[in-house]
Protein backbone atom coordinates (compact mmCIF):
# COMPACT_ATOMS: atom_id res chain seq x y z
CA UNK A 1 0.00 0.00 0.00
CA UNK A 2 1.20 3.33 -0.79
CA UNK A 3 1.85 6.18 2.01
CA UNK A 4 0.73 10.07 1.05
CA UNK A 5 4.62 10.92 0.80
CA UNK A 6 4.75 8.38 -1.99
CA UNK A 7 1.96 9.18 -3.97
CA UNK A 8 2.59 13.01 -3.70
CA UNK A 9 6.08 12.03 -4.91
CA UNK A 10 4.71 10.22 -7.93
CA UNK A 11 2.65 13.25 -9.04
CA UNK A 12 5.53 15.41 -8.33
CA UNK A 13 7.35 13.37 -10.80
CA UNK A 14 5.10 13.12 -13.07
CA UNK A 15 4.58 17.22 -13.21
CA UNK A 16 8.09 17.49 -13.93
CA UNK A 17 8.71 14.27 -16.00
CA UNK A 18 5.89 16.49 -18.27
CA UNK A 19 7.94 19.71 -18.31
CA UNK A 20 10.89 17.31 -19.17
CA UNK A 21 8.99 15.70 -22.19
CA UNK A 22 7.54 18.93 -23.59
CA UNK A 23 10.94 21.32 -22.80
CA UNK A 24 13.78 19.82 -21.61
CA UNK A 25 13.62 16.73 -24.07
CA UNK A 26 12.01 18.24 -27.13
CA UNK A 27 13.99 21.03 -27.22
CA UNK A 28 13.50 20.20 -31.48
CA UNK A 29 10.15 21.44 -30.75
CA UNK A 30 10.33 24.69 -29.71
CA UNK A 31 13.69 25.15 -32.11
CA UNK A 32 11.57 24.08 -35.14
CA UNK A 33 8.98 26.74 -34.03
CA UNK A 34 11.43 29.29 -33.99
CA UNK A 35 13.38 28.33 -36.86
CA UNK A 36 10.40 27.96 -39.35
CA UNK A 37 9.99 31.66 -38.41
CA UNK A 38 12.98 33.45 -38.36
CA UNK A 39 15.37 31.20 -40.64
CA UNK A 40 16.12 33.22 -44.00
CA UNK A 41 14.25 32.61 -46.98
CA UNK A 42 16.67 29.70 -48.89
CA UNK A 43 16.14 27.45 -52.24
CA UNK A 44 13.62 23.97 -51.33
CA UNK A 45 16.20 20.66 -50.96
CA UNK A 46 15.46 18.75 -54.22
CA UNK A 47 14.18 15.48 -52.70
CA UNK A 48 14.26 11.74 -54.88
CA UNK A 49 12.92 8.66 -53.60
CA UNK A 50 13.11 5.12 -54.10
CA UNK A 51 10.59 2.72 -52.85
CA UNK A 52 7.23 3.63 -52.58
CA UNK A 53 5.78 1.57 -49.98
CA UNK A 54 3.39 3.00 -46.73
CA UNK A 55 7.02 3.83 -45.54
CA UNK A 56 7.64 6.17 -48.18
CA UNK A 57 4.08 7.48 -48.77
CA UNK A 58 3.61 7.95 -45.48
CA UNK A 59 6.26 8.59 -43.40
CA UNK A 60 8.67 9.88 -46.20
CA UNK A 61 6.19 10.88 -48.38
CA UNK A 62 2.80 12.95 -47.63
CA UNK A 63 3.81 13.96 -44.11
CA UNK A 64 6.93 15.73 -45.20
CA UNK A 65 4.93 17.65 -48.04
CA UNK A 66 2.46 18.53 -45.80
CA UNK A 67 5.06 19.81 -42.87
CA UNK A 68 8.46 20.88 -44.87
CA UNK A 69 6.73 22.19 -48.26
CA UNK A 70 8.39 25.02 -47.58
CA UNK A 71 11.59 23.45 -47.13
CA UNK A 72 11.58 20.63 -49.86
CA UNK A 73 10.01 19.80 -53.11
CA UNK A 74 9.59 15.88 -54.91
CA UNK A 75 11.64 16.02 -58.03
CA UNK A 76 11.24 12.35 -58.29
CA UNK A 77 9.58 8.99 -57.05
CA UNK A 78 10.65 5.81 -58.62
CA UNK A 79 9.56 2.03 -57.69
CA UNK A 80 9.70 -1.19 -59.70
CA UNK A 81 6.10 -1.96 -59.66
CA UNK A 82 4.91 1.08 -62.47
CA UNK A 83 1.30 1.11 -60.94
CA UNK A 84 2.52 1.34 -56.90
CA UNK A 85 4.73 4.54 -57.96
CA UNK A 86 1.98 6.51 -59.86
CA UNK A 87 -0.56 5.30 -57.22
CA UNK A 88 2.25 7.19 -54.68
CA UNK A 89 2.60 10.01 -56.59
CA UNK A 90 -1.13 10.46 -56.25
CA UNK A 91 -1.14 9.52 -52.35
CA UNK A 92 1.65 11.64 -51.68
CA UNK A 93 0.24 14.66 -53.36
CA UNK A 94 2.99 15.90 -55.42
CA UNK A 95 3.30 16.45 -59.39
CA UNK A 96 7.26 15.13 -59.93
CA UNK A 97 8.11 13.02 -62.32
CA UNK A 98 7.42 8.99 -61.68
CA UNK A 99 9.95 6.25 -63.09
CA UNK A 100 10.76 2.75 -63.16
CA UNK A 101 13.89 3.47 -64.08
CA UNK A 102 16.83 4.09 -61.03
CA UNK A 103 19.29 5.32 -63.04
CA UNK A 104 17.16 8.01 -65.31
CA UNK A 105 15.86 9.34 -62.42
CA UNK A 106 18.57 10.48 -60.57
CA UNK A 107 19.96 11.53 -63.85
CA UNK A 108 17.41 13.76 -64.76
CA UNK A 109 15.77 14.94 -61.45
CA UNK A 110 19.32 15.70 -60.05
CA UNK A 111 18.31 15.42 -56.53
CA UNK A 112 20.42 16.93 -53.69
CA UNK A 113 18.86 14.12 -51.56
CA UNK A 114 18.05 10.38 -52.12
CA UNK A 115 15.62 8.99 -49.94
CA UNK A 116 15.78 4.85 -50.07
CA UNK A 117 12.59 3.25 -48.52
CA UNK A 118 13.02 -0.24 -50.58
CA UNK A 119 13.70 -3.79 -49.52
CA UNK A 120 16.22 -3.67 -47.18
CA UNK A 121 18.76 -6.24 -49.12
CA UNK A 122 18.79 -3.73 -52.26
CA UNK A 123 19.64 -0.56 -49.92
CA UNK A 124 23.14 -0.74 -50.67
CA UNK A 125 22.39 -0.68 -54.25
CA UNK A 126 20.66 2.60 -54.13
CA UNK A 127 22.60 4.05 -51.74
CA UNK A 128 26.09 3.37 -53.47
CA UNK A 129 25.00 4.34 -56.53
CA UNK A 130 22.90 7.53 -54.91
CA UNK A 131 26.12 9.03 -54.22
CA UNK A 132 28.08 8.43 -57.22
CA UNK A 133 25.47 10.40 -58.82
CA UNK A 134 26.36 12.70 -56.39
CA UNK A 135 23.02 13.06 -53.41
CA UNK A 136 23.31 12.57 -50.43
CA UNK A 137 21.58 9.56 -48.64
CA UNK A 138 18.64 9.38 -45.95
CA UNK A 139 17.62 5.63 -45.81
CA UNK A 140 15.08 3.81 -43.80
CA UNK A 141 16.46 1.17 -41.27
CA UNK A 142 18.61 -1.39 -41.33
CA UNK A 143 21.48 0.46 -43.42
CA UNK A 144 21.82 -2.63 -45.27
CA UNK A 145 21.49 -6.74 -44.77
CA UNK A 146 24.98 -8.51 -44.62
CA UNK A 147 28.95 -7.27 -44.05
CA UNK A 148 30.04 -7.32 -47.86
CA UNK A 149 27.47 -4.76 -48.51
CA UNK A 150 28.13 -2.76 -45.74
CA UNK A 151 31.80 -2.52 -46.48
CA UNK A 152 30.47 -1.32 -49.88
CA UNK A 153 28.92 1.46 -48.10
CA UNK A 154 31.95 2.80 -46.17
CA UNK A 155 34.05 2.77 -49.38
CA UNK A 156 31.75 4.66 -51.66
CA UNK A 157 30.75 7.35 -48.31
CA UNK A 158 34.67 7.57 -48.32
CA UNK A 159 34.95 7.88 -51.92
CA UNK A 160 32.01 10.15 -52.87
CA UNK A 161 32.28 12.88 -49.89
CA UNK A 162 28.77 12.45 -49.60
CA UNK A 163 26.92 11.19 -46.59
CA UNK A 164 24.30 8.72 -45.81
CA UNK A 165 21.82 9.61 -42.57
CA UNK A 166 20.38 6.48 -40.98
CA UNK A 167 16.73 7.14 -39.61
CA UNK A 168 16.69 5.46 -36.16
CA UNK A 169 13.50 7.72 -35.19
CA UNK A 170 13.40 5.60 -31.55
CA UNK A 171 16.56 7.39 -30.37
CA UNK A 172 14.08 10.71 -31.01
CA UNK A 173 11.54 9.81 -28.17
CA UNK A 174 11.22 11.78 -25.41
CA UNK A 175 11.51 9.06 -23.11
CA UNK A 176 14.41 6.98 -24.69
CA UNK A 177 16.06 10.35 -24.54
CA UNK A 178 15.47 10.79 -20.66
CA UNK A 179 17.12 7.39 -19.91
CA UNK A 180 20.31 8.96 -22.11
CA UNK A 181 20.54 12.08 -20.41
CA UNK A 182 20.06 10.03 -17.27
CA UNK A 183 22.81 7.76 -18.12
CA UNK A 184 25.22 10.25 -19.54
CA UNK A 185 24.29 12.46 -15.69
CA UNK A 186 25.76 9.31 -14.32
CA UNK A 187 23.16 8.68 -12.17
CA UNK A 188 23.66 4.95 -12.06
CA UNK A 189 27.66 5.27 -12.14
CA UNK A 190 29.64 3.48 -14.65
CA UNK A 191 26.94 0.98 -16.74
CA UNK A 192 28.00 -2.33 -16.41
CA UNK A 193 25.24 -4.50 -18.25
CA UNK A 194 21.78 -4.31 -19.41
CA UNK A 195 19.20 -6.64 -19.84
CA UNK A 196 16.57 -5.90 -23.11
CA UNK A 197 13.67 -7.89 -23.81
CA UNK A 198 11.21 -6.98 -27.12
CA UNK A 199 8.21 -8.74 -27.24
CA UNK A 200 6.31 -8.27 -30.47
CA UNK A 201 2.78 -8.96 -30.48
CA UNK A 202 0.62 -11.64 -32.66
CA UNK A 203 -0.48 -8.53 -34.53
CA UNK A 204 2.68 -6.90 -35.40
CA UNK A 205 4.89 -9.31 -34.78
CA UNK A 206 2.86 -11.44 -37.34
CA UNK A 207 2.92 -8.52 -39.94
CA UNK A 208 7.02 -9.33 -40.42
CA UNK A 209 5.90 -13.16 -41.89
CA UNK A 210 3.51 -11.85 -44.34
CA UNK A 211 5.30 -10.32 -46.33
CA UNK A 212 8.92 -9.71 -47.85
CA UNK A 213 10.40 -9.76 -44.72
CA UNK A 214 10.11 -13.57 -43.90
CA UNK A 215 12.81 -14.11 -46.33
CA UNK A 216 16.45 -13.73 -44.86
CA UNK A 217 17.95 -12.69 -48.26
CA UNK A 218 15.37 -10.35 -48.33
CA UNK A 219 15.46 -8.72 -44.97
CA UNK A 220 18.56 -9.96 -43.24
CA UNK A 221 16.21 -11.73 -40.90
CA UNK A 222 14.61 -9.88 -37.78
CA UNK A 223 18.24 -9.76 -36.48
CA UNK A 224 18.43 -7.38 -38.92
CA UNK A 225 15.18 -5.50 -39.91
CA UNK A 226 14.04 -5.08 -36.62
CA UNK A 227 16.64 -5.71 -33.93
CA UNK A 228 19.05 -2.65 -35.71
CA UNK A 229 16.58 -0.69 -34.31
CA UNK A 230 17.05 -1.95 -30.38
CA UNK A 231 20.79 -2.59 -31.14
CA UNK A 232 21.60 1.09 -32.34
CA UNK A 233 19.39 2.20 -29.12
CA UNK A 234 22.03 -0.11 -27.15
CA UNK A 235 25.07 1.68 -29.08
CA UNK A 236 23.60 5.37 -28.48
CA UNK A 237 22.42 4.75 -24.54
CA UNK A 238 25.58 2.80 -23.96
CA UNK A 239 28.07 4.78 -25.83
CA UNK A 240 30.10 2.14 -26.90
CA UNK A 241 30.65 0.16 -30.03
CA UNK A 242 29.43 -3.31 -29.77
CA UNK A 243 32.48 -6.00 -29.84
CA UNK A 244 30.99 -9.30 -29.66
CA UNK A 245 27.86 -11.23 -29.95
CA UNK A 246 26.83 -14.68 -29.45
CA UNK A 247 23.34 -15.81 -30.48
CA UNK A 248 20.42 -18.48 -29.97
CA UNK A 249 17.40 -18.40 -32.58
CA UNK A 250 14.92 -20.69 -33.47
CA UNK A 251 11.37 -20.66 -35.96
CA UNK A 252 8.66 -21.66 -33.42
CA UNK A 253 5.62 -20.46 -33.86
CA UNK A 254 5.61 -19.67 -37.80
CA UNK A 255 6.33 -20.84 -41.28
CA UNK A 256 6.29 -24.91 -41.03
CA UNK A 257 4.67 -24.88 -37.31
CA UNK A 258 1.94 -23.72 -38.28
CA UNK A 259 -1.12 -26.33 -39.33
CA UNK A 260 -3.65 -24.13 -41.60
CA UNK A 261 -1.63 -23.08 -44.76
CA UNK A 262 -2.43 -21.17 -48.25
CA UNK A 263 -0.89 -18.68 -50.46
CA UNK A 264 -2.53 -15.42 -48.76
CA UNK A 265 -5.81 -14.99 -47.06
CA UNK A 266 -7.56 -13.78 -49.60
CA UNK A 267 -7.12 -16.95 -51.17
CA UNK A 268 -7.02 -19.17 -47.55
CA UNK A 269 -10.04 -21.49 -47.10
CA UNK A 270 -9.47 -21.57 -43.59
CA UNK A 271 -10.03 -18.02 -43.07
CA UNK A 272 -13.20 -18.73 -39.89
CA UNK A 273 -10.46 -21.41 -38.06
CA UNK A 274 -7.35 -19.33 -38.76
CA UNK A 275 -6.32 -16.88 -35.42
CA UNK A 276 -4.28 -15.06 -38.52
CA UNK A 277 -6.19 -14.43 -40.75
CA UNK A 278 -6.34 -10.41 -42.46
CA UNK A 279 -8.59 -8.75 -44.43
CA UNK A 280 -6.15 -6.73 -46.36
CA UNK A 281 -9.34 -5.38 -48.32
CA UNK A 282 -10.59 -3.48 -45.33
CA UNK A 283 -7.65 -1.11 -45.56
CA UNK A 284 -8.14 1.18 -48.42
CA UNK A 285 -5.00 2.82 -48.44
CA UNK A 286 -3.24 -0.94 -48.22
CA UNK A 287 -5.45 -1.93 -50.92
CA UNK A 288 -5.12 1.16 -53.30
CA UNK A 289 -1.29 0.85 -52.70
CA UNK A 290 -0.86 -3.07 -52.85
CA UNK A 291 -3.51 -5.23 -54.29
CA UNK A 292 -4.49 -3.02 -56.75
CA UNK A 293 -1.01 -3.13 -58.24
CA UNK A 294 -0.22 -7.12 -57.82
CA UNK A 295 -0.60 -7.46 -61.11
CA UNK A 296 2.98 -5.46 -61.73
CA UNK A 297 4.84 -7.86 -59.44
CA UNK A 298 2.98 -10.46 -57.72
CA UNK A 299 3.16 -9.07 -54.40
CA UNK A 300 1.05 -10.25 -52.02
CA UNK A 301 0.53 -8.39 -49.05
CA UNK A 302 -1.87 -10.21 -47.22
CA UNK A 303 0.40 -14.16 -47.34
CA UNK A 304 0.28 -16.69 -45.22
CA UNK A 305 1.82 -16.19 -42.01
CA UNK A 306 2.72 -20.33 -42.25
CA UNK A 307 4.02 -20.25 -45.67
CA UNK A 308 6.77 -23.36 -45.70
CA UNK A 309 9.13 -20.72 -47.52
CA UNK A 310 9.66 -18.97 -44.39
CA UNK A 311 13.29 -18.73 -43.03
CA UNK A 312 13.98 -16.22 -40.37
CA UNK A 313 13.38 -16.49 -36.73
CA UNK A 314 10.62 -15.90 -34.50
CA UNK A 315 12.57 -16.68 -31.16
CA UNK A 316 16.20 -14.53 -30.59
CA UNK A 317 18.60 -14.40 -27.95
CA UNK A 318 22.27 -13.15 -27.87
CA UNK A 319 24.79 -11.82 -25.19
CA UNK A 320 26.82 -8.76 -26.44
CA UNK A 321 30.10 -7.83 -24.71
CA UNK A 322 30.80 -3.42 -25.71
CA UNK A 323 34.59 -2.26 -26.05
CA UNK A 324 33.93 -0.47 -22.86
CA UNK A 325 33.16 -4.13 -20.83
CA UNK A 326 29.91 -3.55 -21.17
CA UNK A 327 27.44 -6.68 -21.31
CA UNK A 328 23.91 -6.83 -22.57
CA UNK A 329 21.44 -9.71 -22.70
CA UNK A 330 19.07 -9.52 -25.47
CA UNK A 331 15.86 -11.32 -26.83
CA UNK A 332 13.21 -10.79 -29.44
CA UNK A 333 9.84 -12.60 -29.03
CA UNK A 334 7.25 -12.26 -32.35
CA UNK A 335 4.84 -13.90 -31.09
CA UNK A 336 3.63 -12.41 -27.71
CA UNK A 337 0.22 -11.60 -26.46
CA UNK A 338 0.88 -8.05 -26.21
CA UNK A 339 3.83 -5.51 -27.78
CA UNK A 340 6.56 -3.83 -25.76
CA UNK A 341 9.60 -3.98 -24.06
CA UNK A 342 11.48 -4.50 -20.59
CA UNK A 343 15.15 -2.64 -20.10
CA UNK A 344 17.08 -2.62 -17.08
CA UNK A 345 20.53 -0.46 -17.05
CA UNK A 346 22.87 -2.09 -13.99
CA UNK A 347 25.23 0.05 -12.53
CA UNK A 348 28.09 0.83 -10.26
CA UNK A 349 25.70 3.17 -8.17
CA UNK A 350 22.15 1.85 -8.87
CA UNK A 351 19.88 0.88 -11.52
CA UNK A 352 17.39 1.99 -14.39
CA UNK A 353 14.10 -0.13 -15.21
CA UNK A 354 11.91 0.88 -17.74
CA UNK A 355 8.48 -1.54 -19.05
CA UNK A 356 7.62 0.06 -22.05
CA UNK A 357 3.75 -1.39 -22.81
CA UNK A 358 2.84 -0.67 -26.67
CA UNK A 359 -0.24 -2.58 -27.23
CA UNK A 360 -2.87 -4.02 -24.74
CA UNK A 361 -0.82 -2.17 -21.58
CA UNK A 362 -1.56 -3.51 -18.09
CA UNK A 363 -2.20 0.21 -16.54
CA UNK A 364 -4.62 2.73 -17.99
CA UNK A 365 -2.34 6.09 -18.26
CA UNK A 366 -0.65 8.46 -20.35
CA UNK A 367 3.13 8.30 -19.67
CA UNK A 368 5.95 5.88 -19.95
CA UNK A 369 7.58 5.83 -16.63
CA UNK A 370 10.88 5.44 -15.94
CA UNK A 371 12.40 3.66 -12.49
CA UNK A 372 15.75 5.09 -10.79
CA UNK A 373 16.77 3.24 -8.18
CA UNK A 374 20.13 3.87 -6.32
CA UNK A 375 21.52 2.07 -4.37
CA UNK A 376 20.88 2.43 -0.43
CA UNK A 377 18.22 4.97 -1.47
CA UNK A 378 14.54 5.06 -2.05
CA UNK A 379 12.72 4.23 -6.08
CA UNK A 380 12.48 7.06 -7.96
CA UNK A 381 9.53 7.18 -10.44
CA UNK A 382 10.06 9.45 -13.35
CA UNK A 383 6.93 10.02 -15.75
CA UNK A 384 7.10 10.98 -19.12
CA UNK A 385 3.82 11.77 -21.41
CA UNK A 386 3.51 9.79 -24.42
CA UNK A 387 4.68 11.34 -27.71
CA UNK A 388 2.38 12.43 -30.47
CA UNK A 389 3.87 11.03 -33.55
CA UNK A 390 4.68 7.79 -34.35
CA UNK A 391 7.49 5.73 -32.71
CA UNK A 392 6.89 7.22 -29.17
CA UNK A 393 6.98 10.65 -30.22
CA UNK A 394 10.35 10.41 -32.32
CA UNK A 395 8.93 10.33 -35.53
CA UNK A 396 8.01 14.37 -35.97
CA UNK A 397 11.44 15.20 -34.07
CA UNK A 398 13.48 13.58 -36.42
CA UNK A 399 11.90 14.61 -39.28
CA UNK A 400 12.36 18.38 -37.39
CA UNK A 401 16.06 17.51 -37.26
CA UNK A 402 16.05 16.71 -41.03
CA UNK A 403 14.43 18.83 -42.73
CA UNK A 404 14.50 22.26 -40.34
CA UNK A 405 17.07 24.70 -39.94
CA UNK A 406 19.45 25.63 -37.24
CA UNK A 407 18.17 22.55 -35.01
CA UNK A 408 20.57 21.95 -32.37
CA UNK A 409 21.40 18.09 -31.33
CA UNK A 410 21.70 18.18 -27.36
CA UNK A 411 21.44 14.35 -27.42
CA UNK A 412 23.41 13.04 -30.29
CA UNK A 413 20.53 11.37 -31.88
CA UNK A 414 21.75 11.87 -35.14
CA UNK A 415 22.80 8.72 -36.71
CA UNK A 416 25.45 8.54 -39.55
CA UNK A 417 26.86 5.82 -41.51
CA UNK A 418 28.99 3.97 -39.03
CA UNK A 419 26.11 3.92 -36.93
CA UNK A 420 23.67 2.22 -39.54
CA UNK A 421 26.62 -0.26 -40.13
CA UNK A 422 27.33 -1.36 -36.38
CA UNK A 423 23.85 -1.39 -35.59
CA UNK A 424 23.67 -3.88 -38.59
CA UNK A 425 26.72 -6.13 -37.97
CA UNK A 426 25.34 -6.76 -34.46
CA UNK A 427 22.32 -8.74 -35.94
CA UNK A 428 24.81 -10.39 -38.89
CA UNK A 429 26.98 -11.46 -36.31
CA UNK A 430 24.19 -12.90 -34.49
CA UNK A 431 23.06 -14.69 -37.93
CA UNK A 432 26.37 -15.99 -38.36
CA UNK A 433 27.07 -17.06 -34.18
CA UNK A 434 24.02 -19.44 -34.51
CA UNK A 435 25.18 -21.10 -37.64
CA UNK A 436 28.56 -21.92 -36.62
CA UNK A 437 27.82 -22.29 -32.40
CA UNK A 438 30.43 -19.65 -31.56
CA UNK A 439 30.89 -15.49 -31.12
CA UNK A 440 31.62 -13.42 -33.88
CA UNK A 441 33.85 -10.29 -33.46
CA UNK A 442 32.43 -7.46 -34.70
CA UNK A 443 35.92 -6.18 -35.89
CA UNK A 444 36.04 -8.96 -38.14
CA UNK A 445 33.59 -8.12 -40.13
CA UNK A 446 34.19 -4.76 -41.82
CA UNK A 447 37.15 -2.36 -41.51
CA UNK A 448 35.11 -0.59 -39.09
CA UNK A 449 36.88 -1.21 -35.48
CA UNK A 450 35.11 -1.31 -32.15
CA UNK A 451 36.09 1.97 -29.97
CA UNK A 452 35.27 2.36 -26.64
CA UNK A 453 33.71 5.34 -26.26
CA UNK A 454 31.17 5.43 -29.26
CA UNK A 455 31.96 8.18 -32.64
CA UNK A 456 30.02 10.71 -33.08
CA UNK A 457 28.90 12.64 -36.49
CA UNK A 458 26.33 15.48 -36.93
CA UNK A 459 25.03 15.24 -40.88
CA UNK A 460 23.53 18.56 -42.09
Amino acid sequence: MQTENQMSRRRFLAATGAIAGTTLLNPLSLKAETAAVHSPKASKLRIAMIGTGSRGCGMWGADIVRDYSEQIEFVGLCDTNQGRVETAKRLIGVACPTYTDFEKMMKESKPDVLIVTTMDATHHQYIIRGMELGANIITEKPLTTDETKAQAIIDAEKKTGKTCRITFNYRYSPHRAKIWQLLRDGEIGDITSVDFHWYLDTSHGADYFRRWHRLVENSGSLWVHKASHHFDLLNWWIDSDPETVFALGQLNHYGKNGTLRAENCRSCPHTKECKFYYNVLKDDYYKQLYVDNEQYDGYLRDGCVFKNDINIYDKMAASIRYANGVQVSYSLTAYSPYEGYRIAFNGTKGRIDAWIQESRPVQDVNYDEIVLFKNFSKREYIHIPFGTSGHGGGDQLLKDQIFLPNIDDPYKQCADMRDGVLSCLVGISARKSIASGLPVKIADMTSLKPQAIKQYKRIV
